[in-house]
């Protein structure tokens, strides 16, 4: 039989996926199970994308530019100009989710073996896809002890290489909810100018901002315009992760026709998924008001409630919808995997990520786990019962 390729052996198998056969088998015991493992709002699309996919007319659904929509694109300039993000038309490819954005950047940007440097615990993704372009991630470790605020500089520094090519944030952070201040922004910016780096900089949660310090994008730091690389998608803001819609946005025109190379092989981005976006920018603003009261009161009734629980610590996420958080477990994989398949009171359970699949240091993270605030406080009442539950009978348990 012929072996499969080293790459497909080193990939890493998703930290917030890799236990669905065993929330599944939960569900078919009759086990109720609360999501937190996912960022899969349960707030309703904009009534007006709905009412976009159902009035669809016509003849054919014929494929798009492979830079996407000229119409949609003309109104990702002006929503981006709503957060003083000054870019054209032609600084926008439409991709199939920020997935796809991330892994475009990263193969229009980098030669294998080449480096990025991300702060540590990141989206378990960013690892897939640098594999995918052959490239490597290095990351600098954060702590919850401070909140997963910025490394100091000196850490990014200590690892830059001949290979290094380019700087990953994601801000608001996807897991920590940590969102980066000026200060850190401006400190991020000197280090990508100073090294002549790429700043990859995934924006997708900049609505979810919590400290009412004004949001700082890439595209605002002066002096790197074309070596700011933004990723974003629509699937957050406006719950609708199915449509596979996302963006590359770069002034730097080189890494553009590079990027549209790969946007042409792989034909087009989503005909669908573009129309109901397109109207999604036109959102009411009481659309996008509600959904951002509805994730302060979640957050602020999650974090309150596990802190309450002996042994459990998380600090207050600052933007998105994630936190991550301390248990007093032996080992987080272990007892996320016993919740599922051997726990359950008053036939629920709950589903969490373990943090370590967001980590790449050896043992770092074993005894936390990201939770997604994306459930009603009704659901997360219930999720909270049963994770203090769970914690008392959990054979693992360190206190």
């Amino acid at each position: 039989m012929p072996n499969i390729s080293q790459r497909g052996q080193i990939m890493p198998a998703s930290p917030i996926r890799k236990l669905v056969p065993l929330s599944n088998e939960a569900k078919a015991r009759g086990t109720k199970v609360y999501h937190l493992n996912i960022g899969q709002p349960d707030l309703p699309t904009p009534q007006v994308a709905l009412d976009a996919l159902k009035t669809i007319d016509r003849k054919v659904l014929e494929y798009s530019p492979s830079e996407g929509l000229l119409s949609l694109r003309q109104k990702l300039a002006s929503y981006y100009k709503r957060f003083n993000i000054d870019v054209d038309i032609d600084d926008i490819i439409v991709t199939t989710g920020g997935s796809e954005a991330v892994l475009f950047a990263f193969m229009a940007c980098l030669d294998p073996g080449d480096e990025i440097i991300v702060p540590e615990p990141a989206y378990a993704n960013y690892m897939a896809f640098a594999i995918s372009a052959g490239a490597k991630i290095v990351t600098v470790p954060s702590s919850i002890d401070e909140g997963f605020a910025l490394p100091p500089v000196e850490r990014f520094e200590a690892l830059i290489t001949p290979k290094t090519k380019g700087i990953l944030i994601c801000n608001p952070n996807n897991p920590t909810g940590y969102l980066y201040t000026q200060k850190e922004m401006n400190q991020i910016r000197d280090i990508v100018k100073k090294y002549d780096l790429f700043l990859f900089s995934d924006e997708v949660y900049r609505e979810f901002c919590y400290t009412g310090a004004p949001y700082i994008s890439a595209f605002h730091l002066p002096g790197i315009e074309e070596q700011v690389v933004l990723i974003d998608s629509v699937s957050k803001r406006y719950s609708e992760c199915g449509i596979r819609i996302g963006a590359i946005i770069t002034k730097h025109k080189e890494l553009k026709k590079n990027v549209m190379k790969f946007c042409q092989a792989r034909l087009s981005p989503p005909l669908l998924g573009q129309i109901v976006a397109e109207a999604s920018i036109d959102a009411p603003a009481e659309y996008m008001l509600m959904t951002y009261n509805e994730y302060v009161e979640r957050r602020k009734f999650l974090i309150d409630g596990l802190n309450k629980i002996p042994g459990c610590y998380s600090p207050i996420p600052m933007g998105a919808f994630y936190t991550v958080v301390s248990l007093p477990v032996d080992d987080a994989d272990k007892f996320c995997e016993w919740c599922l398949s051997d726990f359950e009171y008053e036939g629920q359970t709950i589903f969490m990520a373990p943090a370590s699949g967001f980590y790449t240091t050896p043992g770092v993270g074993r005894n936390e786990v990201r939770m997604a605030y994306v459930l009603n406080k009704t659901d997360l009442t219930n999720a909270l019962k049963v994770l203090a539950e769970a914690l008392k009978a959990y054979p693992g348990r360190t206190i």
